[in-house]
């Protein structure tokens, strides 16, 4: 079972973790960070981010760990000067390419949904998603949006009623597209 509960402080490495592992070959992590020491760099930025949305949002993991979630409220504060330094240097010479035009929102944002490679196909990426979407509607969330630059996740968060809602093509990069969630409409 997954069984679904919000982190704890202690479970925030063994989570950065398993997004390292999920986001090993993903198409805009591999555009955005180095392979000079890729696995180390993924896993501490999984750490930074997860760590900053523990503080200010949702993080959400499955019993096992498998599976982590991470959702951030509009008024989430930008990390601190300390993280900011820290994710610049991870990112060292690509940090360019994480700049694009932000699309101005008031809802939630999914900062980050993956699981463990070895424990994909058992439904644990859908249970997390249920999970923190309810969450965040205890929380007032009333509309979630997301990026992803795998056209299979499109498929995933439609099932959950995400629709597209732009979609930006990178020239040296994958596309990344845009998605929305009315809370109130689900």
């Amino acid at each position: 079972m997954s069984d679904p509960r919000l982190a704890s402080a202690d479970d925030l490495a063994p989570a950065a973790e398993t997004l390292a592992q999920a986001f090993a070959h993903y198409p805009w992590t591999r555009h955005v960070i180095p392979e000079e020491g890729y696995d180390e760099r993924l896993r501490a930025l999984q750490h930074l981010y997860l760590a900053h949305a523990h503080q200010n949002g949702i993080v959400a993991v499955t019993r096992d760990r498998d599976g982590v979630i991470a959702l951030l409220p509009p008024d989430a504060p930008e990390p601190g000067d300390a993280a900011v330094e820290q994710i610049v240097a991870l990112h060292g010479d690509r940090i360019d390419r994480l700049s694009h035009e932000a699309t101005p929102h008031d809802g939630w944002t999914l900062e980050t949904l993956g699981v463990r490679p070895a424990a994909q196909g058992r439904r644990l990426g859908s249970a997390l998603l249920g999970f923190a979407l309810d969450e965040a509607g205890r929380r007032g969330a009333r509309t979630v949006r997301l990026e992803t630059s795998d056209e299979r996740n499109v498929r995933l968060y439609e099932r959950h009623g995400f629709h597209v809602s732009g979609r930006r093509d990178h020239p040296e990069g994958p596309p990344v597209w845009l998605m929305e969630l009315d809370t109130r409409t689900t």
